[in-house]
């Protein structure tokens, strides 16, 4: 149970991080760069929630 709760927390900040990347590049048209490292961040999260549901 306790990596259902810690998928959940994964997946929450993933949709959270990935909505302000998304505000940011296309807000902020001079800061492209920064919008898509925040979106990079936040696939990482949901790569580590993917191994933690197939892998484990």
């Amino acid at each position: 149970m306790e990596r259902e709760n810690l998928r959940t927390i994964l997946n929450t900040l993933f949709l959270i991080i990935a909505v302000i990347g998304l505000i940011v590049y296309f807000c902020y048209p001079s800061h492209h760069i920064y919008g898509l490292s925040i979106i990079g961040v936040a696939m990482v999260l949901k790569v580590a929630e993917f191994f933690i549901r197939f892998m484990l």
